[in-house]
């Protein structure tokens, strides 16, 4: 069951982005020449998708546990750091000279079309790369601090819910 729902799921996503015109890279281009001619349609994709989840994200996580899962796996780390500006640096230069992100990327490769493919082997080469420099990098003991460990459980069944 869960892996038709994560497939039935993925097609729901596919086809929104496919709608918004998100798999077009001269529409995300379009939204980023803000000093050109601008197209702010993306914003509004954006803003429905954050506003959507700021609704129901409180609600699903009272739940205590996913209806097709064991639990939650929410990010622990509090923080910003390096990392983490260097790698949303480069995710924002990448989507910026290629129009792509990697959901809709994906999608696209229905289309046949050499610029996805490119992008998908960058980002894809990009990943490797990532993860080798990760590997090699030692994790300093308290960069996750138990507090923030702690702070970030969610309540379950136990805690009276």
């Amino acid at each position: 069951m869960p892996i038709f729902s994560a497939f039935l799921w993925g097609v729901i996503f596919a086809t929104g982005l496919g709608l918004a015109g998100m798999t077009r890279p001269g529409k995300i281009l379009a939204f980023l020449d803000v000093g050109g001619n601008w197209d702010p349609s993306l914003m509004l994709v954006m803003g429905g998708a954050v506003g959507l989840t700021f609704v129901s994200f409180p609600r699903i996580l009272r739940r205590g546990r996913p209806v097709l899962g064991d639990r939650f796996d929410l990010p622990v780390r509090k923080h910003i750091d390096g990392r983490l500006v260097g790698g949303a640096a480069i995710f924002g230069v990448g989507w910026g000279l290629s129009g792509y992100c990697p959901g809709p990327a994906v999608v696209s490769l229905v289309t046949a079309d050499a610029g996805v493919w490119v992008f998908l082997a960058c980002m894809l080469g990009g990943i490797v790369v990532g993860r080798r420099v990760g590997a090699r990098q030692t994790i300093l003991p308290g960069a996750v601090e138990p507090a923030a460990i702690e702070a970030a459980r969610l309540p379950g069944p136990s805690d009276g819910l």
